[in-house]
């Protein structure tokens, strides 16, 4: 009984003026948004890689011209997301709440 207490006398306080199950919910909301954004954007990468490799085969498409483009889009944006995802890790941190809404949103949406 008295580690149901403790817990309960955890989840009763606040932290910064929020109360803590906000603090606690809030990384589990983020990572179910997350996990559905990645499944949607799976799936139609999916897609793209499937219509590109059709477009390959048929000669639409040169695989160097497509490499070129590519490489030039890396260049591009690449430092720019990444600058972004370690912003986005340095405010959020990994935590159990993160992991399991990242795992829920990717699977149930």
């Amino acid at each position: 009984m008295s580690i149901i207490n403790d817990l309960l006398g955890v989840l009763g306080g606040t932290i910064a003026g929020l109360p803590t199950i906000v603090v606690i919910a809030l990384p589990f909301i983020v990572g179910l948004i997350i996990g559905y954004m990645i499944k949607k954007l799976l799936k139609i990468g999916i897609i793209l890689g499937l219509v590109t490799l059709i477009a390959v085969y048929l000669g639409f498409v040169n695989l160097d011209t497509l490499s070129k483009e590519l490489s030039a889009l890396v260049d591009k944006y690449g430092p720019v997301v990444m600058s972004y995802v370690a912003v986005f890790f340095g405010i959020v941190p990994l935590s159990v709440g993160l992991i399991l809404g990242i795992a829920l949103g990717f699977i149930f949406s």
